[in-house]
């Protein structure tokens, strides 16, 4: 019997796989094709974690599609709301009937004397393998693990009498009123996690190795808002997306251009929010500069207020060990707890460690190359969307559909049937897939391509210039090798 086959198959129906998706409805109108989705639901990220106060760190007029104005008056939207926007861009779209869930791909097999995928997927629900076909392979299952989390081997962890909970598994029953609850951690999701935790609960103590730059951010854009009432909502969307795209680049080139006064001004802007009383040096002020890690956001000073009125307070020490109440600490401090929540981390993929396998010969990522942060050295017809590690993820992955869609459409018009990105410079200079310090990044470099020391190989981490590489760049770049 012969396999089921489409023109495009597009892994994941979170914001990437929506959006490539919705791209190629668009611009590639007679393409065939199909998402197919390892989870039970559309969402990606804003489905699966379920932690209390679970939002996003970028304001949504640039986390939010090009396509599809962002109306809802808070910038710095909840999980709920983000999920609502997807849902209601799947429903305008009308993705649904194009959508498989319960389906995790497996590997996938290039043949190019066919000239075509052909992808193994295991259904969720009863284990059973499918086989699928298709010409292009679109790849938008994120950058994680959705089955679990990282978190570092603790010693004594099972003399603890309560709960230990990582928050990509938070459990919908948890009853944290009136518990000391210890949060693990100092990254994004622990800034989220302890105002959130400290609106019920008896104390959120953030326990953290050392610092993260911590920036205070209104949750509502008055300006948008503002202008939303003036303006058609496309045109307000599209003035106050550029305002802030061109505003978060302004900020970080002078972070990177002035390491020491940026860093100075936002421990400045901490001690305004804490006082001149709160032990900023020892909780607040990291040993790296600005942007060496991505900054955390807290909308409104959410969680300054909490560790101003005394729900929640900040400990900067190691663990030696857990204790049946708590936790000891290397400095011989005890902290009492009823919960521990483990923020530690995500746990890095690359491409969902799905098994490519081209022409027989199985796909090293750590051996390959990056060609323009979307496609793999060597590996025809696959392109891959991941964002931005210092801007809003959606801004590259709108990038890389558009691009998708232009490499089909010229692909169309020239009679090929096979695109692939060839290095020819043995000698090129190469560097780690990403230059940020951050553990869960340096845990996992090994598992992701490495980047050229020049373009197109290499990742600038700039929305501005990719606009002119992936929009109006030339396909035919003498690196892209095409074949009939």
């Amino acid at each position: 019997m012969a396999l089921e086959h489409f023109d495009v198959l597009i892994v994941g129906a979170g914001i990437s796989g929506i959006g490539a998706a919705c791209h190629l409805q668009k611009n590639c109108p007679g393409k065939t094709y199909l998402i197919v989705e390892a989870r039970a639901a559309p969402g990606g990220t804003w489905d699966l974690f379920r932690y209390p106060g679970i939002r996003s760190d970028s304001d949504m007029y640039t986390l939010g599609y090009a396509f599809k104005p962002w109306t809802h008056p808070r910038a710095i939207a909840d999980a709920p709301h983000i999920l609502d926007y997807l849902k209601e861009t799947v429903a305008e779209h009308r993705l649904e009937p194009r959508m498989r869930y319960g389906h995790k791909v497996v590997s996938a097999k290039w043949s190019t004397a066919r000239a075509r995928w052909e992808v193994e997927i295991e259904q969720q629900a009863t284990g059973d393998s499918i086989l699928l076909s298709c010409d292009f392979l679109h790849m938008c299952s994120g950058y994680y693990n959705y089955d679990h989390g990282y978190t570092p081997e603790f010693e004594g962890t099972e003399c603890f009498n309560g709960p230990i909970i990582h928050p990509q598994h938070w459990p919908e029953d948890l009853d944290y009123q009136g518990k000391r609850v210890v949060v693990i951690g100092s990254g994004a999701t622990a800034v989220t996690l302890v105002p959130a935790l400290a609106k019920t609960a008896a104390h959120v103590t953030m326990l953290q190795r050392s610092p993260t730059y911590v920036v205070s951010r209104p949750a509502e854009d008055r300006f948008a808002n503002k202008l939303r009432e003036i303006l058609p909502p496309a045109l307000a969307y599209f003035i106050t997306r550029w305002r802030n795209i061109l505003f978060q680049r302004f900020i970080y080139e002078r972070c990177r251009k002035y390491p020491r006064q940026a860093k100075a001004r936002i421990i400045a802007m901490v001690r305004d929010e804490l006082g001149p009383q709160y032990d900023v040096d020892t909780h607040f002020t990291p040993t790296y500069y600005p942007w060496d890690q991505r900054l955390c956001l807290v909308p409104d000073g959410d969680m300054f207020k909490a560790i101003r009125e005394g729900r929640a307070s900040v400990v900067t020490d190691h663990i030696d060990c857990f204790t049946g109440n708590g936790l000891r600490l290397k400095s011989g401090k005890e902290l009492q707890a009823d919960i521990i929540v483990t923020a530690t981390g995500l746990e890095l993929q690359f491409l969902s460690d799905v098994v490519f396998t081209v022409d027989g010969e199985v796909l090293e990522p750590g051996r390959a190359l990056s060609y323009k942060g979307m496609m793999v050295s060597g590996v025809p017809n696959m392109a891959l969307s991941a964002g931005y590690t210092n801007a809003s993820w959606t801004l590259k992955c709108d990038l890389t559909c558009d691009y998708v869609c232009r490499l089909l459409n010229y692909m169309d018009r020239h009679g090929y049937r096979i695109c692939t990105p060839v290095n020819r410079e043995p000698n090129l200079e190469v560097e780690a897939y990403m230059s940020l310090s951050s553990g869960y990044i340096q845990r996992a470099l090994d598992k992701f391509p490495r980047q050229g020391a020049r373009a197109p190989w290499k990742l600038y981490q700039n929305y501005i210039r990719d606009i002119f590489a992936l929009r109006f760049g030339r396909l035919a770049d003498g690196v892209m090798e095409f074949s009939r």
